[in-house]
């Protein structure tokens, strides 16, 4: 048991000892206000200072959400966010993406902080409301234009409260890159609606994309294949890349929507390239086969996460770190215009 459900179980305690609900719940509503107040004004800082700078129409923005808890298996991806950081600036390789992009320009890459999502549990929020917290955050940072989302998780189950929070304030459907070596698309795993395993039956079923491309797949039960064909799922397996590579690297989404979400588990790279991962699938994509989809691709993306690194699993001098790092660079450079 975590420490966030340790103190939930205590908050029940409580409240059936006859201490009043409102108490309580006032109490959970002051750390979340602040939680996201101070979301909301370091990404109000950042969009002005963009807009004063000018000439900005996108700016990856980087956000955190260190959650960990709705992993089926292991938690370490809920201390993975500052590793991406650190690996991001690390000295060993510079501030480039591949196509020229630096990131050490603030108009290129932008960071308002993580979602203090231990904090939050620690004060009892279960997780429906923790799912509208993230949401909400995400929206923030959308708010201060030229701001573009790019999450740092975290299991994969960010992105169901990350897509919604896209798609609602944008107003409309997105399209959807995926690249796992699991399709996430059970209806409840382990009965948990909002397990990592989960997050996108709930963004499919709630009607936040238009398209959804999983690409990587590896480990799929017949469960996993009859949702998604329920959903309309374009789920391309590794058995077959070599048939489907061409088409994987000439996608072009986004049109008649409003824009492309790219979802990125770092498992869906062979376990080679990336062994600090909670669910290790030999059999998975190259780094460089993940690039060329990317840089490839012809779409207007308007958020982006990198999920699934657990540094607790990261044995190799931080090797994985390094890769979600490298990932987090690409995406900018698709992400920032």
């Amino acid at each position: 048991m975590n420490h966030g459900t340790r103190w939930l179980n205590h908050l029940s305690k409580l409240s059936s000892a006859n201490i009043p609900s409102g108490l309580i719940e006032k109490g959970q509503n002051r750390v979340i206000d602040a939680s996201l107040t101070l979301i909301r004004e370091r990404a109000k800082l950042k969009g002005e200072l963009l807009r004063a700078l000018g000439g900005v129409k996108a700016s990856a923005t980087l956000l955190g959400v260190p959650l960990g808890h709705n992993s089926s298996f292991l938690q370490g991806p809920a201390f993975a966010p500052p590793r991406i950081r650190e690996a991001i600036w690390c000295g060993s390789t510079n501030s480039s993406t591949e196509e020229g992009k630096e990131l050490n320009d603030p108009r290129i890459l932008a960071d308002v902080g993580d979602v203090p999502i231990q904090e939050i549990r620690d004060c009892g929020v279960d997780d429906h409301r923790l799912m509208n917290i993230i949401s909400d955050s995400v929206k923030l940072v959308i708010e201060e234009e030229p701001l573009r989302p790019l999450i740092l998780g975290g299991d994969h189950s960010i992105s169901y409260p990350v897509v919604r929070g896209v798609s609602e304030k944008l107003g409309g459907p997105l399209d959807i890159l995926h690249l796992d070596a699991h399709p996430d698309i059970y209806d409840a795993y382990e009965g948990n609606k909002y397990s990592h395993a989960s997050s996108f039956a709930r963004i499919m079923e709630g009607g936040y994309a238009r398209r959804l491309l999983q690409v990587g797949i590896r480990s799929i039960t017949s469960e996993g294949r009859e949702q998604g064909k329920r959903f309309g799922v374009e789920q391309y397996e590794m058995r077959s890349f070599s048939r489907d590579r061409h088409i994987l690297e000439n996608l072009k989404l986004g049109d008649g929507v409003r824009g492309v979400y790219i979802s990125i588990d770092v498992d869906c790279l062979d376990p080679a390239f990336a062994p600090g991962v909670s669910h290790i699938e030999p059999g998975g994509l190259s780094f460089r086969d993940v690039l060329n989809i990317l840089h490839n691709l012809q779409a207007d993306v308007v958020a982006a996460d990198v999920v699934e690194f657990n540094p607790q699993r990261d044995t190799v001098d931080g090797m994985t770190a390094m890769v979600a790092a490298k990932l987090v660079r690409e995406l900018t450079a698709k992400i920032s215009k």
